[in-house]
């Protein structure tokens, strides 16, 4: 609590898409475009591999073949009066992921071959009570440091904990649409704490290459009105 006010993830997405007016079929069409983009990755066979088979399961099982915008429509939000609901939030799911990041000395040490290059990377806070609409000025001030423009950026990767957020995103920010989580995202996927972060990077590294593009903008809203931003570079061997 901040006062008075009673702070809630599902609280700070309906703000959010009141805010920036977005609306529940924008979000909806969002959420569907997410699960479509991921069956799309899944089949093409993208993330063969980066992932490791678990108990015979080799593609993750939560991206909704089924789905339609239609069965959206019907659902309840998870508020009543509010234009949430269940599809356009971040499934809950398991999940783990692992990277290895090290410095140019270990890196010459072990002769290892590197994927990318962290170019920057940044934590900023923001209103609390909105919670969720840091990754707006995570995102500027990461461009600031790094001396960066959005149009030097080939692809984006924002998590989509409600569909909300990187549409909000998008929208401050005038980013072409079809450049940001282009093998979709949470809403698909799931959204594994701890995990997500990870998850992120990696398929960032898998979209550059699949693109041949070099720079990727990783950006995800963390506790209590934070967001990471990472910028990596491609290294093309």
């Amino acid at each position: 609590r901040y006062g008075d006010v009673e702070v809630s993830q599902f609280n700070s997405a309906h703000m959010i898409a009141e805010k920036w007016n977005i609306s529940r079929e924008e979000m909806e069409l969002f959420a569907f475009n997410s699960h479509q983009k991921a069956i799309s990755a899944i089949e093409s066979g993208i993330f063969k591999n980066e992932i490791i088979p678990v108990n015979g399961l080799f593609d993750d099982e939560t991206p909704r073949r089924d789905t339609s915008l239609e069965r959206m429509s019907t659902l309840e939000p998870l508020i009543e009066g509010h234009s949430i609901t269940a599809a356009l939030s971040s499934q809950n799911a398991d999940g783990a992921a692992c990277l290895l990041i090290v410095s140019e000395e270990i890196l010459k040490e072990h002769n290892l071959e590197p994927l990318v290059k962290v170019s920057h990377i940044s934590v900023r806070a923001d209103d609390p009570i909105w919670m969720l609409t840091a990754p707006i000025p995570a995102t500027k001030y990461a461009l600031k440091k790094s001396g960066m423009d959005l149009s030097d950026i080939d692809i984006v990767e924002i998590n989509e904990a409600f569909a909300s957020i990187p549409l909000a995103w998008q929208k401050e920010f005038d980013y072409p649409s079809e450049k940001i989580n282009v093998h979709g995202g949470a809403i698909a996927y799931g959204h594994p704490l701890g995990a997500t972060g990870s998850m992120l990077v990696s398929m960032m590294i898998d979209a550059l290459v699949q693109q041949d593009k070099q720079l990727g903008c990783i950006v995800l809203c963390t506790a209590a009105g934070m967001a990471s931003c990472c910028i990596i570079e491609r290294i093309e061997s």
